[in-house]
């Protein structure tokens, strides 16, 4: 079942983010403030009770007619199942039935599965200001040594 997020999902995936991700510390990249403020474009997928799967995005209020995926997260075990498909073809509709041309959002230049996925996805890579394994990358996006891969995607 797709549904929006709401707060009361937080305490189930922020407990189980980690693993998600391998053991990596994920946890602290995603807030509560996403369940509470942002509900309306973000989504689960759950099944018997249970989140396999959600996104978190949002329209950005500085930057009229964006759109911004802030985090994304599938069960492992649930991987392949074209949850992710689904999350972001919604999230697609909602941001532009709400005025939004674009989507942007980025990743580590290490994530290749990411990478791929927003490829096929239709996103381009906008340029950045250097190069990593031959993808442009902004350097320092994040913090400092923190590169990320810039995604955008027409909409609208």
């Amino acid at each position: 079942m797709l549904r929006s997020l709401c707060e009361e999902d937080y305490p189930e995936i922020i407990r189980k983010l980690d693993d998600w991700w391998g053991g990596r510390p994920m946890a602290g990249l995603l807030p509560r403030l996403f369940f509470q403020h942002f509900a309306d474009t973000s989504f689960a997928i759950e099944e018997e009770g249970r989140v396999l799967a959600f996104l978190a995005g949002f329209l950005s209020q500085s930057r009229p007619g964006e759109a911004y995926i802030h985090f994304v997260g599938v069960d492992p075990a649930c991987r392949g199942r074209g949850f992710g498909r689904v999350l972001y073809e919604h999230f697609f509709a909602a941001a532009k039935e709400r005025g939004a041309i674009s989507v942007h959002c980025i990743t580590s230049p290490v994530n290749r599965g990411s990478i791929a996925f927003h490829r096929a996805m239709g996103f381009n890579l906008a340029p950045g200001d250097e190069e990593i394994d031959g993808l442009p990358v902004h350097a320092d996006y994040d913090g400092h040594e923190e590169s990320r891969v810039v995604f955008v995607k027409e909409i609208g």
